[in-house]
């Protein structure tokens, strides 16, 4: 029989490839095989292809001979060709071409470090093999952030001021020497470099010198090259840079490919055959177009299309969550009638700037690691991947989900297939799972005797833990987006969702789980689904009006002939091309951009408003709102397939009367499943045999070849004719023993603790105005106790760990029985437990039966408080006064009132009564923030509350203590074990000596007890400048250095500091008088005594000192008469030191602050500076067995008049090396003037406030860091590198990365 207009869609995975083929008239022919298996055949591609024939034409089809595809119309791939090589690092040799000054550029990145808490620094090396500095220099005037701003416009001359794309105004500094660059080029080429990325500061918009390199680079004869304003043009020069060298890195390995994968067909095929590849989008494109940067989430897109097109329906609304459980990765996505793309994200730990679909790969999947340290159950991050695999794959894996999976009956032996052992015909390995599980139960047992476990037990409180941890980013998705998660279905799809969805919907209250038939290739499914796409885009930077929307659509017009073109080309009729216009826009100044589809009405100002308030609780009505850029996508199909929808689809079943109880016989057999209920009898069902519209009360199995799905007791579900829809039932509530600690609980509250104060830290980034909290995130969240003890900490700003309790207990004694419901508390001073001023601490109390439970409370850095300068942080302030706004006791709510007057009184009139002083000049932004504080404390109350009513208090707070034992046991036994190794050593000392002179000195004697005596006496007295740090500040670098060296992922609570006696002598630099300044503690004196911590422990080379804070800015009040103006910011990184094993990190932020650095389109386009240099300052890291990091060096030149505030430190003592190793170099400010036509440089000291004119210039080479044993000693290491821990990369990386990634980058 001949059959044509066949349809293949495959996606290859890590481990297996899923083939379907739909053909017409016969059921669809779906498959997997091994996606690597080179003793049967060369690519898994071809060989479904040859299977699929074999099938069809049911004849046998030799191996390595040419496939005739003329009977199939279309074939369709998603691949892992390119996120292979990206992750294994086997992409082209290549070279990256950028502007001179910035040949660092991608290996400084936003200068953040990635984990907090870790003393060794990974991050992603760079993928070129080679970086060309291109002698050329561009810059855009008029500093949009500047009041007194120029319009360059009438100085367009084509030569010197020239117009870019994006209608701004750009100055050549230096015109592109192409003979330099050609000669640059010719001698890459000789090394043997066939491919270049092209990426010039400014050049998304000045596309003229990329455009004459890339002529060059033609003409030198490259094969590949990469164009950063063709790929990307959009501004900050990071993300694209990293984008374009990822493309140029990739394409030609995808090329690579595509050719191989057509030497399997025969000749002729791409005439009667389609070949199309799905891309990161969710779209499709022919291979003639499928390039490296369009090819990350090529497979995983196919899966969010599946989802959308099988499980979503337009007409009954519902929006859905994707849950993709595989083997090796579990991700997440949300579709509510229209794709959700994210314009930055990271991938196989690469930041991307391109559009993607935002999936967020959230765990390792089924391969996720099982352990158990310090009384809490852990699961992943680390994952035992496809080799070794789980326990129960025979190859001598680690215990994971899959093997607690098995254990507790949710995956049966007899139905899984037999591929295992040496002869790959063995089935799953049961009887080394329970021995596992046996011996991790008996440690469990023995930490805790007074509730003994099963291994049965053991493996569902890890199944307990690893669901709430995968609910906890499905909630970060939603909320982020300002939606409801429990509005939401869940749909699950991969191997492994089946076992997880029913219990994950149920701690996100969601009503309904939505499975297909094909979910266990849904991937495949959705690229059979896909729409082709093309997209085009183009930068501008305007004033959204009427006026400038109407042009900006003539703009859009020219983009959407170009893309509908291209669709025409590849055969896609004009009249079924769907085009989509977005505009990106966001507030003046903001860094916060939303991409706003062309709403039916036209205004594109209302939708984004609408959006606005949704996401972030906001709208700004007095500032402008600027686009900027603008991008159309067109989609067209030649033959959509339509799916049926599963809710008109029971909605028939129902009216019919066709939904009944499922029949008695149909089960295959019996098994016993532990459930949170015990362990139940459970029927299993293979799913071929259950007639549609059978209805399956669980608890149940439901089996098919793929997958297993389990109906959890609580739950029924529906078989329909393309879905299986598992209905949620309201559950009862359980009730909980408080004699014991139960680990499993202990793991739970944890999290759930932990999750209320990042909750709470969400709700005040959406709410806030500044862009100090709402994009700097300069702020922490977190839960006491009723006496003021942490319980939970969101770790965003490691200066606030453990400080705000000072600031709790402070507060309830002050107001003791004062304290009422509805009444919130403020306070900022350093004698009620503040750091520096501008950090104003909000307390709510938790109220239970009319007793105080529970506080939260939410501590932000408010940009402009009054003081002496804008951003009231002097360099030169040496009282208190100086510094802003002050108040040691405030209750700014009382019952339900907020205090309009008080905040007069205290941001505005007693600031002003100081000589030289402003009251604030930003009151507006204080009063919005303040009131986003309070919304965030009230949520952590809202939340605290449910918790109450679902466990009951006298549970909830017996946990609470629990939970702070375990961060105490932790601290302990790293203590006792110090005590062990120092013997006779004690006590640990050390001292430092700052810029000026003071010093800090430390004397801990450690007990065998687990309990340290930290000793300040010998500390210098208070400074007269505003290095003075509050008490608070000590106790903070405390809990982080000993969250540090614990090196574990404990609790960060008041546990952490409870075998602690610090003594801290009164009118000291660390415990000064409530009249001192102390601006510079948080960002110079807190790293200091860092560094002077752990030099007592012997744990590391020290760290560049401070976070080498440059402000300039203009405004406030002069005459008498408030002037507006700007404050900028810039704090940049240096060296951290190296420690044993491994070598210091270079140009990152160190220890106790983690800010990003500004890109440098975004500083030239906002503020009159011109940046010149931005590198790493190359051996500046001191010597060692292992070397210590390199600082950074950074030169501005500015434009205008402008007041500057310096606050750094080692400038005058070296970071110190440790055990031999050698110091770093000190770090150097300098001031340029122009005088007597040259540059003439002035030495600044480590706190300096001046002014700048225009011409001027400030260069800062910041410390590196110190290296680690003495330099003879390297030639007996084989590696000062040391080996890579196995851990889990998360492949994509959308909002959820973005946001951890925030959270994680704050001073």
């Amino acid at each position: 029989m001949t059959v044509g207009n066949i349809k293949i869609a495959i996606d290859r995975g890590g481990t297996f490839t899923d083939v379907l083929a739909i053909i017409p008239g016969q059921p669809d022919f779906m498959f997997k095989l091994l996606s690597v298996d080179p003793s049967n055949y060369k690519d898994a591609n071809i060989e479904g292809i040859r299977r699929v024939l074999e099938h069809i034409q049911n004849r046998k089809i030799s191996k390595g001979e040419l496939l005739d595809t003329s009977c199939i119309s279309s074939i369709r791939l998603g691949t892992t060709v390119a996120t292979n090589a990206l992750l294994e690092r086997k992409g082209e040799r290549m070279a990256f071409l950028v502007t001179k000054g910035f040949k660092d550029l991608l290996k400084i990145g936003d200068q953040t470090r990635p984990d907090l808490f870790a003393l060794r620094i990974i991050k992603p090396e760079p993928l070129y093999e080679e970086v060309v500095e291109i002698d050329e220099k561009v810059t855009i005037p008029g500093a949009t952030e500047d009041p007194e701003r120029v319009n360059f416009s009438s100085k367009v001359d084509g030569k010197e001021y020239i117009l870019g794309a994006s209608r701004d105004v750009f100055k050549v500094l230096k015109d592109l020497d192409e003979s330099d660059s050609r000669l640059k080029l010719e001698q890459l080429r000789a090394k043997g470099i066939k491919s270049v990325a092209i990426c010039l500061v400014h050049g998304y918009s000045f596309q003229d010198h990329e455009r004459k390199l890339k002529q060059i680079a033609e003409e030198v004869g490259f094969e590949h090259i990469s164009v950063s304003h063709e790929l990307i043009p959009m501004i900050s020069a990071i993300p694209r840079a990293q984008s374009t060298v990822c493309d140029g890195y990739l394409t030609p390995v995808v090329k690579e490919y595509i050719q191989n994968l057509l030497a399997g067909f025969a000749k002729g095929t791409e005439n009667t055959t389609r070949i199309e590849f799905m891309q990161s989008d969710g779209g499709l494109c022919s291979w003639k177009g499928f390039t490296g940067l369009k090819a990350l989430l090529s497979g995983p897109a196919g899966g969010v299309v599946g989802e959308a097109e099988t499980c979503y329906d337009e007409d009954e609304g519902t929006p859905i969550v994707g849950f993709d459980m595989g083997g090796t990765s579990t991700d997440v996505s949300r579709y509510a009638g229209n794709y959700e793309l994210v314009f930055k994200s990271t991938t196989a730990g690469v930041q991307i700037a391109a559009p993607q679909l935002d999936i967020n790969t959230v765990a390792a999947g089924g391969g996720s690691i099982l352990t158990y340290r310090h009384g809490v159950f852990k699961v992943g991050p680390e994952s035992a991947g496809a080799h070794p695999g789980p326990a129960c794959y025979r190859k001598g894996g680690p215990l994971t989900i899959t093997d607690a999976n098995l254990i507790t009956g949710r995956i049966l032996p007899q139905f899984f297939p037999k591929i295992f052992g040496p002869t790959e015909d063995q089935p799953l390995d049961f009887d080394i799972v329970e021995e596992k599980f046996k011996q991790l139960t008996k440690q469990i047992n023995q930490e805790n005797p007074d509730k003994q476990l099963t291994p049965y037990e053991v493996a569902l409180g890890f199944l307990k833990v690893a669901n709430f941890s995968m609910a906890k980013p499905i909630r970060v998705l939603t909320d982020s987006r300002g939606f409801d998660v429990s509005s939401h279905n869940l749909a699950s799809f991969g191997g492994a969702g089946g076992q997880h969805a029913v219990s994950i919907a149920q701690i996100l209250k969601m009503k309904r789980v939505v499975i297909h038939r094909y979910s266990s290739v849904l991937s495949a499914y959705g690229i059979a689904l896909a729409d082709v796409v093309q997209e085009n885009q183009k930068p501008c930077h305007e004033k959204y009006t009427e006026q400038s929307r109407d042009q900006l659509l003539i703009d859009c017009e020219n983009l959407v002939t170009t893309v509908k073109a291209k669709l025409i080309e590849q055969s896609i009729e004009e009249n079924s091309i769907d085009v989509e216009i977005f505009f990106n826009m966001g507030y003046a100044g903001s860094d916060t951009f939303l991409m706003i589809s062309q709403p039916k009405d036209g205004n594109f100002y209302k939708s984004f408003t609408e959006v606005h308030e949704r996401e972030f609780s906001f709208v700004d009505r007095e500032r402008d709102v600027i686009v900027h850029d603008i991008r159309v996508r067109a989609s067209g199909s030649l033959s959509k397939i339509k799916e049926i929808s599963p809710y008109k689809d029971l909605a028939s079943l129902e009216a019919s009367g066709r939904i009944t109880a499922i029949e008695r016989g149909i089960e295959v057999a019996t098994t016993k499943i532990h459930f949170d209920e015990g362990v139940l009898d459970t029927e299993i069902f293979q799913l071929s045999d259950i007639p549609v519209g059978s209805l399956v009360a669980g608890p149940a199995l439901i089996l098919d070849t793929t997958q297993t799905i389990l109906v959890t007791p609580a739950s029924k579900a529906t078989i329909l004719n393309r879905h299986i829809l598992v209905d949620l039932e309201e559950g009862g509530h359980s009730q909980f023993s408080t004699d014991y600690v139960d680990p499993i609980l202990l793991s739970v509250f944890a999290n759930r603790f932990t999750s209320i104060a990042e909750d709470m830290g969400r709700t005040l980034q959406k709410i806030s105005i500044s862009a100090n909290i709402k994009e700097r995130l300069d702020f922490s969240c977190a839960l006491f106790d009723e006496e003021g003890d942490l319980v939970a900490n969101a770790p965003h700003v490691p200066v606030h760990l453990g400080s705000m309790s000072n600031s709790i207990r402070y507060a309830k004694k002050y107001w003791a029985e004062n304290i009422h419901p509805g009444d919130i508390l403020a306070t900022n001073h350093p004698i009620a437990g503040g750091t520096h001023l501008p950090d104003i601490t909000l307390i709510s109390p938790v109220f239970i039966n009319g007793k105080i439970v529970f506080f939260t409370a939410s501590r932000a850095h408010h940009a402009e408080i009054g003081g002496s300068v804008p951003g009231s942080c002097a360099a030169d302030a040496t009282s208190l006064y100086e510094e802003g706004a002050q108040f040691v006791a405030w209750k700014i709510v009382s019952n339900g009132k907020f205090d309009y007057d008080g905040v007069q009184k205290h941001f505005i009139d007693e600031p002003a009564q100081y000589p030289g002083c402003s009251g604030s000049r930003k009151i507006e932004d204080n009063i919005s923030d303040l009131k986003a504080q309070i919304a965030s404390n009230q949520r952590g109350v809202n939340l605290l509350l449910e918790l109450f009513k679902e466990y009951g208090t006298e549970t909830v707070l017996f946990y609470m203590k629990g939970v702070e034992n375990t961060a105490e046991n932790a601290v302990r036994s790293f203590l006792r074990r110090v005590a062990i190794e120092k013997k006779g050593l004690l006590p640990l000392k050390a001292e430092e000596i700052l810029d000026d002179g003071s010093k800090i000195t430390v004397s801990i004697d450690i007990k065998e007890d687990g309990s340290a005596v930290y000793d300040f006496t010998g500390t210098s007295e208070e400074a007269f400048n505003c290095g003075n740090a509050p008490i608070a500040i000590t106790y903070a670098c405390i809990i982080y250095c000993l969250r540090l060296m614990v090196n574990s992922d404990i609790p960060l609570n008041e546990g952490c500091l409870k075998p602690i006696t610090p003594i801290i002598p009164e009118g000291s630099l660390l415990n000064p008088s409530p009249y001192a300044a102390v601006s510079a503690a948080n960002s110079a004196t807190a790293q200091r005594l860092t560094d002077t911590i752990l030099k007592a422990y012997e744990i590391s080379g020290a760290c560049s000192g401070s976070n080498n804070t440059l402000a300039f800015g203009k405004g406030g009040i002069e005459a008498g008469v408030m002037k507006q103006g700007f404050a900028m910011v810039e704090t940049i990184g240096g060296g951290i030191g190296a420690i044993d094993g491994y070598d210091g990190f270079s140009g990152v932020q160190c220890h106790m602050t983690n800010t990003k650095i500004t890109d440098p389109e975004v500083l030239e386009l906002r503020y009159p500076v011109v940046l010149h240099e931005f590198s790493i300052r190359e051996n500046s890291g001191g010597d060692g067995k292992y070397k210590g990091g390199d600082g950074l060096e950074r030169l501005y030149e500015f434009t205008s008049p402008l007041s500057c505030t310096m606050r750094t430190q080692r400038r005058v003592n070296a970071p110190y090396g440790m055990k031999g190793g050698k110091e770093a170099l000190r770090g150097e400010n300098r001031l340029g003037r122009r005088r007597d036509n040259k540059v003439q440089w002035i030495l600044l000291p480590s706190f300096a406030q001046f002014k700048v004119e225009a011409g001027d210039f400030v260069r800062i080479r910041t410390p590196g860091g110190g290296g680690f044993g003495a330099p003879e000693e390297v030639s007996s290491v084989t590696t000062s590198k040391g080996p890579t821990p196995k851990v889990h990369i998360p492949l994509a990386g959308g909002t959820i990365t973005q946001l951890t990634n925030l959270s994680n980058s704050s001073q």
